[in-house]
């Protein structure tokens, strides 16, 4: 059991680092071009989040898609509100590492990696492509540890365990306060190992071997969009007040769409199932145990799915109320009273939500053009003595 365990948290940390990979890659490649594409495509609330959407899809980083949009707000070329939309967009962006992980579940895509790690390897010598095999690493660890972590949920036969069962079962399944602990705990949860990936995995894992039901699955997913907000909101406790402004209206966001989903918590899901195709009403005692597990195996599907219609309606419907928003936030915080040390202070760099230099390029010129404005006023204050 001990070698089961450490080989399912081994194979999450390689998840974690393929993620990490990736993404970092990606942003080496398109942060131009991202760059170039969030300034001028943010005309209006609806483009905003159709850009934050395809930005975040295309990085696989939310965190990057809002540190970019932040960036953009201290620069001056977008407004906070242009900012919150670009958010909202990112929240639906980033569903689709969801599906690729339930693919990953589902399917044996093992052979995949060792493909993208020899092409990667002859890229990552090139300099002009070495990126792009940063990337292909990425990917092929993303895809190895995903097929440990199918190998290792079977072969931890969670479905099986009595153990296991008899401790979700002690959850009344109609009960709202288990729905809450779930909730709780999914928050927790992704705070503490700083990833929702992770977590999902760890969640996919437990719905698929038939160990826990879903109700209580899609509850744990509700709570890793919130403790996913909780990071960047601590991130951003250093940062300037436009960055912490951006930061809480995305956890307002996150909440908000929480607290309305759980009114319709349980008819939103069948809704969901139904279009997966996964039967809510068949239990281990209803069929035989081949039919259980082959209806259970969809679940990674279903959890996926709830993401992205759950990020997907919230949207949709948040998007009117953006100027409400804007003013809930720039209530809650207040901006920093100037103080005359502050004038000598970086003002657009902030280390807290630094992740990517190619991300930061905007921040440094805007810091050097602040400067440079300041020697010229210091220049002119001398020829006047």
């Amino acid at each position: 059991m001990l070698t089961v365990t450490f080989k399912l948290l081994g194979s999450l940390a390689l998840l974690m680092f393929g993620m990490k990979s990736m993404s970092e890659a990606l942003q080496k490649m398109a942060g131009p071009q991202l760059r170039h594409v969030l300034g001028a495509m943010t005309t209006n609330r609806f483009t905003g989040a159709l850009t934050g959407m395809s930005v975040t899809a295309a990085v696989q980083s939310s965190t990057a898609t809002t540190v970019m949009t932040v960036s953009f707000v201290n620069a001056g070329l977008l407004t906070l509100a242009q900012a919150i939309s670009v958010i909202m967009g990112a929240n639906i962006g980033t569903t689709l590492t969801a599906w690729i992980m339930s693919a990953g579940m589902s399917f044996n895509v093992s052979n995949l990696s060792f493909v993208a790690f020899f092409v990667g390897i002859i890229l990552i010598y090139q300099k002009r492509l070495r990126y792009l095999g940063d990337f292909l690493f990425g990917l092929a660890f993303l895809i190895f540890a995903l097929a440990i972590l199918r190998q290792t949920g079977q072969d931890m036969r969670l479905g099986e365990n009595q153990a296991v069962l008899d401790f979700f079962a002690s959850f009344a399944p109609d009960s709202f306060l288990t729905t809450l602990i779930f909730l709780l705990l999914g928050g927790v949860l992704t705070f503490c190992v700083q990833s929702s990936a992770a977590v999902m995995a760890i969640t996919m894992i437990l719905c698929s071997s038939g160990a826990l039901p879903i109700y209580q699955g899609i509850a744990l997913v509700m709570g890793e969009n919130i403790g996913t907000t909780i990071t960047s909101n601590l991130a951003a406790l250093s940062a300037n007040t436009q960055a912490r402004r951006a930061a809480l209206s995305h956890m307002l966001f996150n909440v908000f769409g929480v607290v309305w989903i759980l009114f319709v918590f349980r008819p939103f899901i069948d809704m969901v199932c139904g279009w997966v195709g996964y039967d809510v009403s068949l239990t281990k005692e209803s069929v035989d145990s081949a039919t259980f597990l082959a209806n259970a195996g969809k679940l990674s599907f279903v959890l996926a799915a709830f993401h992205t219609c759950f990020n997907l309606a919230n949207t949709m419907l948040l998007i009117w109320f953006i100027p409400q928003i804007e003013r809930l936030v720039c209530w809650v915080i207040k901006p920093k009273s100037v103080d005359e040390e502050d004038e000598f202070r970086l003002h657009f760099i902030t280390a807290g939500l630094m992740k990517t230099p190619e991300l930061s390029v905007l921040e440094a010129q805007k810091e050097i053009e602040s400067f440079a404005e300041r020697m010229h006023r210091m220049f002119n204050m001398v020829r006047d003595l």
